[in-house]
């Protein structure tokens, strides 16, 4: 008998190890895991760099402004339409990235990283879903070893990246990725090499498996 689909979303906070500790997940559990390939193919489908298309999903932007975005793209009469407002909306990127994260889930059981994964599974039976956080000095510690940037660098990536990341939970999925709520499990990665951590939710996901069988 076929095992039933799995679906294991993981939301974490830059700095945490939290990517590192997904990727071993998929490879104790012989999933996939599902982030940058999501960012390529909106890449093709839009025509824009990874830069491009982070920069748009990390504005703050009001639905109004996405309205009138959208609405100028077929305005054709409007000559002063800038090279901005042809690009996509965040909106649009939104519901692009949630259509190809349903569709991989729909193939396979699979792991996704991030992409508000936790907001667009929120109501499926097969998913669990974790948020991993840490302490700011656990976080400095690890951007500013692996990237070589100095603390001042590391907490400026961790700001900027903290805020995009914030401002796009809230703006698409209307909650806070930080509300506990959202998940099956928050877990504090600090002191905790990313192999322990993807051995516990691994476990974790054995048990609701089993409990689910």
């Amino acid at each position: 008998m076929e095992s039933p689909r799995m679906i294991i979303t993981i939301s974490r906070e830059f700095g945490t190890g939290g990517r590192a500790a997904a990727l071993k997940l998929g490879e104790m559990l012989g999933l996939k895991v599902y982030d940058k390939t999501i960012l390529r193919r909106l890449t093709d489908q839009f025509n824009l760099t990874p830069e491009e298309i982070e920069r748009i999903k990390a504005k703050r932007t009001h639905w109004w402004d996405d309205f009138c975005n959208f609405y100028h793209q077929f305005d054709f009469s409007n000559s002063n339409v800038s090279e901005e407002q042809h690009s996509p909306t965040s909106l649009q990127l939104y519901y692009a990235e949630a259509q190809i994260v349903r569709d991989l889930a729909k193939q396979e059981s699979c792991i996704v990283v991030g992409r508000c994964g936790f907001h667009i599974f929120k109501d499926d039976p097969r998913a669990t879903k974790f948020l991993i956080t840490a302490s700011l000095a656990h976080r400095l510690q690890r951007i500013m070893s692996k990237y070589g940037l100095s603390e001042e660098e590391a907490m400026e990536r961790i700001r900027t990246t903290d805020e995009a990341r914030e401002n796009y939970s809230k703006a698409f999925a209307g909650v806070s990725r930080y509300d506990a709520r959202n998940y099956d499990m928050a877990l504090n990665a600090d002191g905790i090499h990313t192999d322990h951590i993807a051995a516990f939710l691994a476990e974790i996901v054995r048990r609701k498996s089993r409990l689910e069988a």
